[in-house]
Parts: structure tokens; C-alpha cells; sequence
């Protein structure tokens, strides 16, 4: 998107939105004409001097006086001034480029490391992303993390932490335990736990986490009470929603989780209900109303729900995949009691999801850190796509000691390696390697409408092959009824702005 846009909403007004100041503003009707006459190559000036004194008609408007016309050419003219009408440089927009010191910057100032514990599994869940339906991640052997190897990166980190790059010395630094199944390595986790509470920062500065199928939750409970942890269960609703969580023989789990989660609950009442949550995976044997009503009546809580994951499917399955997929949107949809169900998942309902994401990128409101605040969005230099710069949200480290950005993209995307011995990780490699996928898509980016705003991950792309698709990409016309339906939505349903900038938007 180029140039300043007029649209009209379902109920008839009329805005403008500048890409080059990223803001929204609502418009008169007779300015939005102005703008979309100068918007199709007309001179206002030479058309105005054309008019007649009596004015002209404008549909869905009436009868409109010149002298109305010349008042608001002046607003016209004062948007112009104001750089509200400048077309975007989109090269320059997205020429940004990463270089060592700023991926040593972003591991300094990184706030969540997660460590894959195991990557043996008590389970044989038929759509877990390390089995049948998936081909990205490194072969599964039964094979426990080190110790030593998860110390070794602690330290490493624990250098920068402490270091002038550091701009947030106060923050917590959360440390996840990831699997496999995570409970099956717990003696790892408790000499982590303890090495973390004694490493030369105050104790409080570390938080921790864990996800599990929760059928060992009673191993040792009372360790993850005292250090309170944060733990996610995974669980897919009732026993029939639950088909495709067994065992590696094909016996069903669920009985044996509710039992060892309702034990859990029944030992720390207190704890379960501040510190214990569900994260439920929808697919072709469950329902959004399901999975929502399984939880809020066994455990009055409400779940976090996603789908099973769309990309590196091996394609000889793709046709078994998509039989087990769901798509959560249409299953909130199809929910007799929907208006129950918002009211808790409001969050995963496809108009907040789509409302709170619009209010992110183009309120103009919703800035980054203060630097944005106090500099403005305007003139940033962005990197093509909306991937996260490395490090900058999380270190995931492999129980192959590869060091990923994140636990969700490929293990072919390592960008170092952490051993018993040494943390291998080449700033200057980590850069360059990056550029060279930014290169790849920044034609792309280029003839995009959302440039500035993008949405997509480029790890979700295939970024080995020489010319990677977008499924992100946006023309100017889907753009334009992109926003038009956001800020539909919003005129509609007002309280819902609150709602989202005080409870969604948020790091």
C-alpha cells in the first residue's frame, strides 16, 4: 500500500487511512471524494475552478455548494502539508538489514529460554508435531538433554545478561522445560531449577514453566509447588475428544490423565487453581464447544485451543493430515451457544483475533517500546516479513544442542549449538543468514499492501527454495476491504476496543 486510501464502512462512513503516517481518520464525505477524485489523477485545483457556483450532487451525500467544495479542498490541502497524502518509499521501508551486534543485542535482552528436556514420550499423540505428519525436526531417539549443555548456555547467556547490552536488568527471565515429555528427564529439571536459583543474579529474577501430558504430574509434586511453577497440561476435552492422545501401543490415555490431574488438583487446591492451565488441541474428534465445556465443567477453567499445525506435513500424508484438521474460527462459528463461549474465548473468536491485530498495525496507538513512542512509526526501516528477530523473544535449545529462535519452526533452521563443552554461536553467520532470506522475499514484500504491518512468519515459508511463495501477500484491493471490515466490526461492537487493548494487547 502506496498511497492514502478512502473507504466506507457497512454503516456508511467514510475514512481515510495514510500508510505512510499509519494512521486512521474519519472523513467527511465531500473529503473523501476530494481524495478519491485526486487518488484517479484529477488537478483539484483545475476541477474546483471548473465547477459551478451552484455546486454539484453527490451520491449518498446531496446537494453540495462549491463553497462547501472550497472548504474542504483547504482540509484537503492541510492533510497534504501535513505528509498525510506522501507516498510510501517502499524500498527504503523494508531495506533493513541485520548485522552481528544486533542479533548479540536481542540474545542480551532475551527474556524466555527453553530447553527440549527429552525427546522420548510416554505418548503416541497421532498429530504431535514430531510424528507421522510432520518432517522437520531432527530424528527422535529417546534422547535426554545434558545438564552440563543446558548450564553451558545459561552461563553463556548469563554473560550478556549481565552486560551493558542488557536494557532490562530488572525483568524476569522465564526458563521452559519442553519435550518429548519433560517429566520423564525431572532429574534434569530439578538440577536446572537449582542451578538457575544460584547463577549470580537475585533468585527472584528467574520464573519457571513446563508443558505436559500431566500422566506424571505426581512424580514429584511438590517440587513444581515450591518453585512455582507455571504448568500447561495438554488435554483435548472428554474421552471421546481425547481419541488421538494414547499411548505408543494405541491405548487410550485420557483416564489415566484425568485421574493423575484430578490427584494433583485434590493435593494443591490453591496452587492448581492460580498455576495450572490446559492448552487443547482442536481437531475431527473434538469441537471448539467441546473442548470449552469439557474444562469449564470439570475444572472451571478455560483452555487455550489451537489447531493441529499446517506446515512441514510430509506430503505423502497431506490427504491422512487434512481429515484430522479443524479449523478453529469455523468451529466457534458452527457452536450452538456461541455467545456463552465468546464471552470466555473471546480472545480466539475470529473477530477479536482479526480486531486485535488491525488495532496493533494501524490504530497508530500501539506502539513497541518507548523509542517508537517517542519517535513515532513514520520512518522506521523494516526488515522484510514479520519474523521475529532472533532471539528476541526466546532461545529454544534441542536435545541435539541446536539453538533455535523458537520451538514452533523447523530443527533445519538452527542458528548455533550448545554442547557439554562449548556454545557455539557465530553472530556474524546468524546475520547473514537471515539477509540472505530477507533477499529472497523483498520483491515480494515489495508489491505487498500490509508492508510495514506484515503478519507472517518466514520460517513457516519454505525458505531453501530459491523463490519461497508468501501466503501472507495482500493486493491493494484485499488491503482495502481488510480494513474497511475491521473498522466495520468496530463501529458495530465499540466496547470491544476496550476489552482488547486492556486485556489482549499486551507482551
Amino acid at each position: 500500500m502506496k498511497n492514502t486510501i478512502a473507504f466506507k464502512t457497512g454503516r456508511g462512513n467514510n475514512y481515510l487511512y495514510s500508510p505512510k503516517m499509519n494512521r486512521l481518520m474519519l472523513a467527511h464525505p465531500i473529503l473523501a471524494y476530494l481524495i478519491n477524485l485526486s487518488g484517479k489523477g484529477v488537478d483539484l485545483k483545475k476541477w474546483l475552478a471548473s465547477v459551478k457556483n451552484n455546486g454539484l450532487v453527490l451520491n449518498d451525500y446531496g446537494k453540495v455548494s462549491k463553497k462547501k467544495l472550497l472548504f474542504y479542498y483547504q482540509k484537503y490541502l492541510l492533510l497534504q502539508e501535513n505528509g498525510y497524502f506522501t507516498a510510501v518509499d517502499i524500498k527504503k521501508k523494508i531495506s533493513g538489514k541485520l548485522s552481528a551486534k544486533d542479533i548479540e543485542f536481542q540474545l542480551a535482552n532475551s527474556y524466555n529460554v527453553v530447553f527440549e528436556v527429552t525427546d522420548a514420550c510416554n505418548l503416541g499423540c497421532e498429530y504431535c508435531g514430531y510424528g507421522k505428519f510432520y518432517s522437520d525436526y531432527d530424528k527422535r531417539e529417546n534422547k535426554n538433554l545434558t545438564a552440563a549443555a543446558a548450564k553451558n548456555l545459561l552461563n553463556y547467556l548469563q554473560t550478556l545478561w549481565a552486560s551493558p547490552l542488557n536494557r532490562s536488568l530488572n525483568h524476569k527471565v522465564n526458563i521452559g522445560f519442553y519435550g518429548g515429555e519433560p517429566l520423564l528427564n525431572l532429574n534434569f529439571i530439578k538440577e536446572i531449577v537449582d542451578f538457575a536459583k544460584n547463577m549470580p543474579a537475585p533468585p527472584h529474577r528467574f520464573t519457571f514453566s513446563m508443558t505436559t501430558n500431566g500422566l506424571l504430574l505426581l512424580r514429584d509434586p511438590g517440587f513444581l509447588v515450591e518453585n512455582n511453577f507455571q504448568v500447561s497440561v495438554s488435554l483435548d476435552g472428554d474421552e471421546k475428544n481425547n481419541a488421538y492422545r494414547v499411548y505408543p501401543s494405541g491405548k487410550p490415555a485420557f483416564k489415566d490423565i484425568l485421574k493423575s490431574v484430578n490427584a494433583f488438583r485434590e493435593r494443591y487446591p490453591d496452587f492448581f487453581k492460580q498455576n495450572v492451565n490446559f492448552i487443547a488441541v482442536l481437531h475431527n474428534k473434538n469441537s471448539a464447544a467441546d473442548i470449552h465445556k469439557f474444562f469449564k465443567e470439570n475444572f472451571d477453567k478455560t483452555p487455550r485451543i489451537s489447531e493441529v499445525n499446517l506446515n512441514g506435513i510430509v506430503p505423502e500424508r497431506k490427504e491422512e493430515f487434512l481429515k484430522t484438521y479443524r479449523n478453529l474460527y469455523e468451529s466457534l462459528d458452527q457452536a450452538e451457544d456461541y455467545a456463552v463461549i465468546e464471552k470466555d474465548l473471546y480472545y480466539l473468536t475470529p473477530g477479536y483475533q482479526v480486531i486485535s491485530e488491525f488495532l496493533r498495525q494501524y490504530s497508530g496507538y500501539v506502539f513497541k517500546d518507548y523509542r517508537q513512542l517517542i519517535q513515532g512509526k513514520k520512518d522506521i526501516v523494516y526488515t522484510p516479513t514479520a519474523t521475529c528477530l532472533p532471539f528476541s523473544r526466546k532461545v529454544f535449545l534441542t536435545v541435539n544442542g541446536k539453538i533455535l529462535p523458537c520451538e514452533r519452526i523447523g530443527h533445519k533452521y538452527g542458528l548455533g549449538f550448545a554442547g557439554e563443552n562449548k556454545v557455539d554461536l557465530d553472530f556474524q553467520k546468524i546475520a547473514d543468514t537471515y539477509n540472505s532470506y530477507y533477499e529472497k522475499l523483498r520483491k515480494q514484500c515489495g508489491s505487498c499492501a500490509t508492508v510495514g504491518n506484515c503478519q507472517q512468519c518466514m520460517f513457516l515459508l519454505d525458505m531453501e527454495c530459491p523463490d519461497p511463495e508468501c501466503r501472507g501477500h495482500m493486493d491493494a484491493g484485499f488491503f482495502t476491504k481488510y480494513i474497511s471490515a475491521a473498522v466495520s466490526y468496530l463501529e458495530k461492537k465499540p466496547a470491544s476496543y476496550t476489552k482488547i487493548m486492556k486485556e489482549i494487547i499486551v507482551e
